[in-house]
């Protein structure tokens, strides 16, 4: 019975274990944290968006320019694939009003552990504590629970994650070491990431209070969603989701009034005030909310008079911030071994019979289940091109 060796218990590593113990081999989990899946668990907490429940044609561009080496990947393992996994595991799971697909239960630890009993069903052998250090001539080397130890497989998986949320197990580490192997690395960065702004006084006092009902413009990007005014800038899906064309230096803007034409604001703006303040003029004409009106007098002071001019800073406020939030701030990363390093089966042009999964591939996705799916889609592809591998090895050596 041949070995496979996978390192990294993410939802890529458990679904490479999977496809290989599917296929017949002996597997080895290792992973570095004492428990496994915490960033799967992480995502948890605010639902677990597993899929968006889309045609394929819409879904793959959001996959950016990875959408090419990742599309035969994902048409193999698509959003509807993953609901049949999820009701598989036993999951109860609903499509919400957006399309996305989350379970029942709206959290990840039900699904992790129905998905940790069929491995270990299946004969899968999973260790923590067991942080990888590389390779000693073909052997892993691992720092384990007592002491240094070296593993010996017939094929390896990698899915070791990004560089995002270290304290989760994701610190990027394994990226030199590949590169010291001739692996291509694409630089890290930030995506799925809130934004840095320095706010004055009159907006800390708004910490903790939402920006609802705006639409986010940056470059060729929009966001409906929400964020939330936080010490340090602005966190959230509406902003998470312009990241990206922040990151590669558009100038943001918001919408704070998208169900309005700017003729209409002004319009409205141009009734007449009398004795009332300013905020109160605004919600009773505009329906503005406190926050928003902050926002405007954060971003705009002083306010122009004129009801045009005013209309046009109200749907076009320019919001000057100070780039990113911190790399290990992010939900997830661009970056890493590049698509021009692997075969299409995802190994290592370097380093033959040594596949890689999940995050720790250079590609990048907006959140709203994109993410979740690219990882279970990489994890099952390289699991079984890795099986393949393996079998393809023993019938050449037979000749």
């Amino acid at each position: 019975m041949k070995q496979a060796l996978v390192i990294g218990a993410g939802p890529a590593g458990l679904m490479a274990a999977e496809a290989l113990a599917t296929a017949g081999l002996r597997v080895t989990i290792c992973e570095a944290k004492p428990s496994v899946g915490r960033k799967f668990l992480m995502a948890g907490k605010s639902g677990l968006n597993l899929a968006k429940d889309e045609p394929f044609d819409q879904m793959l561009p959001h996959y950016y320019e990875a959408a090419d080496p990742l599309r035969p990947i994902l048409q193999a393992f698509d959003a509807q694939a993953v609901q049949e996994w999820a009701r598989g595991l036993g999951q109860e799971i609903f499509t919400g009003s957006t399309g996305r697909v989350f379970p029942k239960a709206m959290k990840a630890s039900p699904l992790l552990r129905a998905w940790l009993q069929r491995l270990t069903a299946a004969g899968v052998d999973l260790r923590t504590n067991m942080r990888w250090h590389g390779w000693q001539d073909s052997q892993a080397v691992f720092d384990g629970p007592n002491g240094p130890e070296v593993l010996s497989a017939d094929v390896t998986v990698l899915a070791l994650g990004g560089a995002s949320w270290s304290r989760l197990g994701s610190d990027g580490a394994w990226a030199d070491k590949l590169a010291e192997r001739g692996v291509m690395i694409a630089q890290f960065a930030a995506a799925n990431v809130g934004l840095s702004v320095a706010w004055s006084p009159h907006m800390l006092a708004r910490a903790g209070q939402a920006l609802k009902g705006v639409r986010f413009i940056c470059g060729p990007m929009r966001s409906r969603g929400e964020a939330v005014i936080s010490r340090t800038g602005l966190e959230g899906g509406g902003i998470y989701e312009v990241s990206r064309a922040v990151r590669i230096d558009h100038t943001l803007y918001v919408d704070l009034l998208p169900d309005l034409s700017t003729d209409e604001v002004a319009r409205r703006l141009a009734r007449p005030k009398g004795k009332t303040s300013l905020v109160n003029h605004l919600r009773k004409v505009l329906k503005m909310d406190p926050v928003k009106a902050a926002l405007a007098f954060e971003c705009a002071r002083p306010l122009p008079k004129d009801p045009k001019a005013l209309a046009r800073v109200f749907k076009t406020l320019r919001l000057n911030h100070d780039g990113l939030q911190p790399l290990d701030q992010a939900i997830s990363v661009a970056g890493g071994v590049a698509f021009d390093a692997l075969t299409p089966d995802l190994m290592l042009k370097t380093i033959p019979g040594v596949f890689c999964a999940g995050e720790m591939l250079d590609w990048e996705a907006p959140t709203g289940g994109y993410l979740i799916t690219g990882c279970l889609a990489t994890g099952r592809w390289a699991g079984q091109a890795a099986a393949a591998y393996v079998s393809e090895a023993a019938r050449n050596a037979g000749r």
